[in-house]
């Protein structure tokens, strides 16, 4: 997860299709209302885009490389 412009760490993922995106994203959101860390999530045709920040601190903490790792293993799943 390589860091953007703004400090966030960021990771586009790419899908054959919207559904499977959607699906990915789904995921993503329920994991994350879980782990109460919530990151920005972006949603096109074929690719989802995740950025992760701790928003209380502004800065990248130890929740959002925990959340980043179980993000890859949805992915990977």
């Amino acid at each position: 997860w390589p860091k953007d412009p703004q400090g966030r760490l960021s990771k586009v993922f790419t899908f054959k299709t919207y559904r499977k995106s959607f699906a990915f994203v789904s995921q993503v959101a329920m994991l994350s209302e879980k782990k109460n860390h919530h990151p920005e999530i972006i949603l096109d045709y074929g690719k989802v885009t995740i950025s992760l920040i701790s928003h209380d601190v502004q800065k990248i903490t130890e929740r959002d490389l925990e959340l980043a790792t179980q993000i890859d293993k949805i992915y990977s799943a």
